[in-house]
């Protein structure tokens, strides 16, 4: 380089764009992800405890976070948390296994054959909308009052829901796919195993990770069947003798358990869709 030719000019230093947060379905940073999850879920844990602290509330019908914390102790080392919990976790999961391992191929049937959804979904449109908690004295009739019977409510809890999601889940898979595998000479069963079931796997996996936070909800009502343990039959128990810290434990730990299995199915997303954004 000369003595007489100017430096080159520094180019500015270029900066990293923002995150925007108000965009349509837009990105953010992993850790303000994290961030605002933590805030969602303290805030309303800070509200409670400052309404209760402040003597705003009758501590017998709402007790503070302390107190419900002292409940939780006490039921794990006195009185059978963890069989409780166990209890609970197997009949629920019983129930939404049974509801997955008949609804998902029901539900693909209804979504791909047009005979098959005339058939069958009407009856079970019709079906989904009787509540589960009107079957309670038929199912004590049919199946008694031990474990079947409550893995049964939360089977119909869930069940006909299910299979209309699963078959609506099918029927969105475009019909280009299909017309393309058709034109390639591929035949039916083909065209479902290689088309139809990859394309729809994203959505049938999200159907079972709403349906698994159902069942949960059914939790209760299945365990008003003669039930003497489990979480909801420690709500209900709890009810009659006006302990409402041991109400407000079970239906938070209720929670934090579904929580967990809605997170389980979202990583188990992740992981077989890597190519989708979740």
């Amino acid at each position: 380089m000369s003595a007489h030719q100017p430096l080159p000019t520094p180019l500015p230093a270029v900066r990293a764009a923002p995150a925007r947060w108000w965009v349509i379905r837009g990105e953010l940073p992993r850790s303000t992800l994290w961030s605002l999850a933590a805030a969602g879920l303290i805030l309303p844990l800070l509200i409670w405890w400052g309404y209760t602290a402040l003597g705003l509330a009758n501590p017998m019908f709402m007790p503070g976070p302390e107190a419900v914390l002292a409940r939780v102790g006490r039921w794990w080392s006195e009185e059978g948390l963890l069989a409780d919990i166990g209890i609970s976790i197997w009949r629920v999961m019983g129930g939404f296994g049974a509801s997955a391992l008949l609804a998902l191929p029901l539900g693909l049937y209804i979504g791909t054959y047009r005979p098959v959804q005339a058939f069958l979904e009407p009856l079970t449109d019709f079906i989904r909308y009787m509540p589960a908690v009107a079957f309670i004295p038929l199912v004590m009739l049919w199946v008694g009052i031990d474990e079947g019977s409550k893995i049964l409510i939360i089977f119909i809890g869930t069940f006909f829901q299910m299979v209309l999601m699963v078959a609506e889940d099918v029927r969105r898979v475009p019909m280009a796919q299909i017309e393309a595998a058709q034109t390639m000479g591929a035949n039916r069963s083909e065209i479902v195993k290689l088309v139809v079931l990859p394309s729809a796997r994203p959505a049938l996996l999200d159907t079972l990770r709403i349906t698994c936070g159902w069942a949960w909800t059914y939790l209760v009502v299945a365990e008003l069947v003669a039930a003497n343990s489990g979480l909801g039959y420690a709500i209900l128990k709890a009810q009659r003798y006006m302990h409402t810290d041991k109400i407000f434990a079970g239906i938070i730990l209720i929670g934090i358990i579904g929580l967990l299995t809605d997170q389980a199915f979202r990583w188990l997303g992740r992981a077989a869709f890597p190519w989708l954004k979740r």
